[in-house]
């Protein structure tokens, strides 16, 4: 659910960069009164989980569509809402920049849509209010596949919107809702599933990391072994597993196929054009893979794709890319720590 610039025009993309920058801000602000120092390996190794997991996508049996993990409600389950979006930013910034995955006008948009409804809707307001009074295993895991497919769907149609609103594309909105909003709730349900097994994995070792997010377990052994197990899941998945994402469209592009008879629509304005090259000298691991594979594949339009996709590219990005949103999680959760600690400490 990666937005193109194409879909954006410069002022909604603008209006959403302010929302998003504000949001940013927030989180910040509230991250350095509350984020325990032993929770912020957490949002790096999470994240790098996040940026693995959303390499893979799979595929919607009877729809020639797939989808893949968006990842927002288990930051937010785990880590609570502000650490969450912030991590998010964080994976997103990343794809962005790095490897090409959504443009950067839309760079806003899709932090809002990914981060904003999973973390600030669906965490507090279905979620926590299911699991309120209830508390068990099979409570938490219901409520946590409930959440995840509720924000899966209001982001969906949050993008439909800032389409809507930007006017650019052929995109009608009446074919657009009603293509994105069933696709999403099928990508939705395995999303659901796979964000109750990982709430499920942390439940089982420290329950009061699901129930109190923004407190860190006091025993380190239970939290280097959640950290532990994170990490080599982050590690086999955008290293190996990577290989068998399918190679259809996702939903989005999916829907906008459907709906206009193309993938991709062509970026017309100075904006997206500016942007555009931007991006090109920062990827250096573009659709997550060497520059020099991508060439020789367009330059051969007779080869056949194969399945699993074993390719040495798409390892090192998983890997060069999960290192690299670790890191930016980690210093950022750091950085605000000690600039919440100094500030204290002036106050007293």
């Amino acid at each position: 659910m990666h937005m193109a610039d194409a879909l954006i025009s410069p002022a909604v993309g603008g209006v959403m960069w302010a929302a998003t920058a504000g949001l940013i801000a927030f989180s910040s602000k509230k991250i350095k009164q509350e984020l325990d120092d032993r929770k912020v390996p957490l949002m790096g190794v999470l994240g790098a989980f996040i940026f693995a997991s959303q390499m893979i996508n799979f595929t919607i049996p009877a729809t020639g569509s797939s989808g893949h993990l968006g990842g927002g409600m288990i930051l937010a389950i785990l880590l609570g809402p502000y650490a969450a979006f912030l991590v998010m930013a964080s994976v997103l910034t990343v794809q962005a920049f790095f490897f090409a995955d959504g443009g950067l006008l839309a760079l806003g948009c899709n932090i809002f849509n990914l981060g904003f409804f999973p973390c600030f809707v669906a965490y507090p307001l279905i979620f926590k209010r299911m699991v309120k009074g209830h508390e068990s295993r099979d409570r938490i895991l219901i409520s946590a596949l409930v959440a995840a497919v509720i924000g899966l769907q209001l982001g969906a149609f949050s993008v439909v919107l800032e389409t809507l609103f930007s006017g650019i594309s052929e995109l009608s909105f009446g074919t657009f809702v009603l293509l994105m909003q069933p696709i999403h709730l099928a990508i939705g349900i395995v999303e659901g599933l796979v964000t109750a097994a990982v709430v499920g994995f942390v439940w089982k070792a420290r329950p009061e990391m699901v129930t109190a997010p923004e407190k860190a377990p006091e025993e380190k052994s239970s939290l280097r072994t959640i950290l532990i197990g994170l990490s080599i899941a982050a590690l086999v998945t955008g290293g190996a597993l990577s290989w068998f994402a399918s190679s259809s469209p996702d939903g989005l592009e999916w829907a906008m196929f459907k709906t206009s008879g193309s993938e991709e629509l062509e970026n017309k304005n100075k904006v997206h054009e500016s942007l555009a090259h931007i991006q090109e000298k920062t990827a250096f691991l573009p659709d997550y893979g060497f520059k020099a594979d991508e060439s020789k594949q367009e330059g051969n339009e007779e080869s056949s794709e194969t399945w699993p996709a074993v390719n040495s590219g798409t390892s090192v990005a998983g890997l060069v890319g999960g290192v690299l949103t670790l890191l930016l999680a980690v210093i950022i959760g750091f950085a605000l720590k000690r600039l919440g600690k100094k500030k204290n400490h002036a106050a007293q």
